[in-house]
């Protein structure tokens, strides 16, 4: 990251000790957290064959049932619907449909989605005329009532995101963001922004990733609402007031064909629903006292990435090698160990489909999970294990306000003491950092409902949501050290005479 050289000066603070500290040897089975069983299950999971496993797709459920198979040779037991692994659930997808949605200029079709693309969801019939506004500096042009063109204006620096995806397309959606909104708020009925020459390098990009709608989970508990929308960046959507107004973008080589104002503009754009199946992958290993194996606790992944999307320096396939297939290999890592010394407390390995769509897989699980939440001791949840500097790592939820369970943070930093001995960075669970990458994990439906739970993490890099996150990138060194911390952290857990206590009066904010 770009930016370690300023973390690492707010890193030891974080690795304080809530409490006194206390010497814990690794159990022997520690050992059998394997970097070449890493390495070897990382290439498989994030490998090109599997087509970077979007939700779903065929290719999310090739993943799970590797994730499953994987989980069955190591000797986990099933604990998903009737006996098997699987958590079965239903994603909704709603889009702007391609065949019954149409807008034209003076009676001339344009094609959607190559010539024109909607950069909001809304569903809207508008019909008027144009005013060619240029870049919308000039606020005594009158737009109320009128689809207003406009030249898009570059963001300010600190709007464009650094960690996910182009920077073509980071510069595109807050611009096209903040021209809408101008101009809604001056009383347009629809707003069409002309591509300057970067963002004209991104209309491909943008037209394929809004062209995928949004996407919610049927009979999971809410959104957050602390949550970004689902494969969006924070600023890339517009917000209240233009929400419910059309906004579309256009190539830059059209701009002489909308410089003439009073064009007759029909935007007709529908909506369109459907299902789709999505799953979570889950497996069991029985703790061995009788009074506490009925509590459990919880490793926590997710299988699915982007998948297949635009092309970006000659490759299409989004792997997410670092996001998230690092820690589904560091949870099977873990299970393997497991299996050869149970905790006193039961143990669940769970795999959360379409994290990427929302955390509909954990949303779903929160709402019909197969042990009660009450019995759920503690949720140790990773995501992106394997970049970064090789001795720094995050521990989120370790401090107010995100901070569910002083108990459970201090097992953390017991075990990272005891195995990796990471300095722990502090800055990316601040309720000030802009990411807001606390919540954006599975764990945030368990905090959330009062589960203790931990958010491990390697933080964002450049090649975050980008085809360059391929295994090749990871750490593998890096990895497994994290991997046996979270091993060791579950291993407290699943043995402390008492369960972490979730801290008095906590409201996730």
């Amino acid at each position: 990251m770009r930016r370690l050289p300023v973390l690492i000066l707010h890193l030891l603070a974080a690795a304080a000790p809530l409490g006194a500290q206390r010497t814990i040897t690794p159990p022997a089975a520690m050992r059998a957290i394997r970097e070449q069983d890493i390495s070897r299950d990382l290439n498989a999971m994030a490998g090109d064959a599997m087509r970077g496993r979007e939700a779903g797709t065929i290719d999310e459920m090739r993943a799970s049932m590797w994730s499953a198979e994987e989980m069955r040779k190591i000797g986990l037991r099933p604990k998903g619907d009737l006996g098997s692994w699987f958590q079965w659930w239903n994603m909704r997808r709603t889009r702007i449909s391609t065949l019954s949605s149409s807008v034209s200029r003076d009676g001339r079709p344009l094609a959607l989605w190559t010539d024109i693309t909607p950069a909001t969801n809304a569903a809207a019939d508008v019909a008027g005329t144009t005013v060619f506004v240029g870049d919308a500096r000039d606020t005594t042009v009158d737009v109320r009532g009128r689809i207003a063109v406009a030249t898009l204006v570059a963001p300010p620096a600190a709007a464009i995101r650094s960690t996910t995806n182009t920077y073509e397309y980071n510069y595109t959606r807050p611009a096209i963001a903040a021209m809408a909104n101008a101009l809604t708020r001056r009383g347009a009925t629809a707003v069409i922004v002309v591509a300057d020459s970067i963002a004209e390098l991104a209309f491909d990009a943008v037209a394929r990733v809004q062209s995928r709608g949004t996407y919610d989970v049927i009979g999971g508990v809410p959104r957050s609402t602390r949550a970004p929308v689902a494969g969006t960046p924070a600023a890339a959507l517009p917000t209240a007031p233009s929400a419910s107004v059309p906004v579309l973008f256009v190539r830059r080589g059209s701009l002489s064909d909308w410089r003439t104002d009073g064009q007759r503009v029909d935007i007709r754009l529908r909506a369109e629903s459907f299902e789709y199946p999505s799953v979570n992958v889950i497996g069991e290993v029985r703790g061995t006292d009788p009074s506490l194996r009925d509590e459990y606790v919880v490793f926590s992944s997710h299988q699915d990435h982007d998948g297949v999307r635009y092309t970006v320096a000659g490759d299409s396939i989004w792997n997410g090698a670092d996001d998230n297939a690092t820690t589904s290999v560091a949870v099977l890592a873990i299970a393997r160990a497991w299996v050869k010394r149970p905790s006193a407390r039961s143990a669940l390995f769970i795999f959360h489909g379409a994290e990427e769509r929302g955390l509909l897989g954990s949303r779903y699980h929160v709402a019909h999970p197969v042990v009660p939440l009450e019995r759920i001791v503690a949720v140790l949840n990773g995501d992106m294990l394997g970049r970064n500097h090789p001795d720094t790592a995050a521990l989120l939820g370790s401090q107010p306000p995100h901070r569910n369970s002083a108990a459970l943070v201090q097992m953390a930093i017991d075990a990272n003491r005891a195995t990796a001995r990471f300095a722990i960075d502090s800055l990316w669970d601040r309720p000030t950092h802009p990411e807001g990458w606390y919540f954006r994990s599975d764990h945030v439906p368990y905090a959330e409902r009062g589960v203790p739970a931990l958010f491990f993490s390697s933080n964002l890099h450049q090649d975050y949501h980008t085809p360059r996150d391929e295994p090749k990138t990871i750490d593998i060194r890096k990895l497994t050290r994290i991997t046996q911390w979270m091993y060791m952290t579950g291993w407290i857990a699943g043995n402390a005479p008492q369960r972490p206590a979730v801290d008095p009066g906590f409201v996730l904010r």
